[in-house]
């Protein structure tokens, strides 16, 4: 999260194709297109750029920046939950947008679609709930009202604090950050506390929420067995929306009709556009009027003499020889 400054700034407005060339060239290269993740990084953006068919629709950054007291005030779920998905200029997107791409490809390969959404909406409760508390007792055992509980913040990275403790908590190895080797699962804290001394205007509760409801996160999924409540809708969800799309590809498939079939045994297909060839016994493509094996002429007329096609297929090469001398002469 960061801070309000005033006013909106852009300083690198060469970021946002970058951002767009990196989420292209990663996805190209992945077998399986994580598309939760996709999802988010879009909806950011598309939240931060604010076209113009949706200006009616999404709210101003002034309408949603996350203030406790407004917040606790007047029960404002609106700056709750959207202001963890605007941001203030180029920077503060980009930056958020591919530690998400990195963080989030990551963990929804690893949990699966339903699951990571699951989780990323749990993260975004659960990281801006732990914030406001934060807020509160600040304000009530410390007196720290203007600092915290007054401020205005946006953006997401209290909930990538909170994907990157998930990510992190397994882990034996060491990590760098912004240059220094820490242990990999305590990569947070040390972020925490740099960022907060070298980068001005960002929220330290913000990001201290998150990392609490990483942990909190954790905690609750290893002493809850039963399934996922919200991770059932959520696949409930994707399979409704699923289902039109396969009915739609079942309608437009086209049936290949292919030209090679097998040379004796019982047919395994359709056989309503094979005929069987009365030299070899091979099964050839209806369209074809010639046996694509020898070379012998489609006869009709000798396959339509015959009972089934299990005789067909029961004749030996002799005993086709013979009918057919019988019915041509020759």
């Amino acid at each position: 999260m960061e801070r309000g400054r005033g006013r909106w700034s852009s300083l690198s407005r060469g970021m946002l194709p970058l951002l767009a060339l990196h989420t292209v060239t990663e996805y190209y290269r992945l077998d399986r297109k994580p598309p939760v993740t996709a999802a988010l990084v879009a909806a950011n953006t598309i939240i931060y750029l604010r076209p113009t068919f949706l200006h009616s629709i999404l709210p101003t950054i002034n309408q949603v920046w996350f203030n406790p007291h407004l917040i606790l005030k007047y029960k404002d779920l609106k700056r709750f939950f959207l202001s963890a998905f605007y941001h203030l200029d180029d920077s503060h997107l980009v930056y958020n947008m591919l530690s998400l791409l990195w963080k989030g490809i990551q963990l929804e390969t690893s949990m699966g679609s339903a699951e990571f959404a699951s989780t990323v909406a749990a993260l975004v409760a659960m990281s801006q709930g732990i914030t406001l508390l934060l807020a509160k007792s600040l304000l009530l055992f410390f007196d720290y009202e203007r600092p915290y509980y007054q401020e205005y913040a946006v953006g997401f990275s209290g909930v990538l604090f909170a994907m990157k403790v998930i990510l992190n908590a397994q882990s034996d190895d060491y990590t760098y950050v912004h240059g220094l080797s820490v242990p990999t699962c305590y990569a947070a804290w040390a972020e925490l506390i740099l960022i907060q001394m070298f980068i001005p205007g960002v929220s330290f509760i913000g990001h201290l929420g998150g990392i609490l409801a990483g942990l909190l996160f954790l905690r609750l999924k290893a002493s809850y067995s039963g399934a996922n409540p919200l991770r059932t809708i959520i696949r409930g969800l994707g399979h409704a929306l699923h289902w039109p799309l396969r009915f739609v590809n079942c309608l437009f498939r086209r049936q290949r009709i292919g030209g090679r079939g097998t040379v004796g045994g019982r047919q395994t297909r359709d056989t309503s556009q094979m005929w069987r060839c009365q030299g070899c016994t091979f099964d050839n493509s209806g369209w074809l009027s010639v046996c694509e094996m020898c070379g012998t002429s489609r006869t009709d007329d000798v396959l339509s003499s015959l009972s089934s096609t299990d005789e067909v297929q029961d004749l030996s090469l002799d005993e086709l020889r013979r009918r057919r001398i019988q019915r041509y002469g020759r």
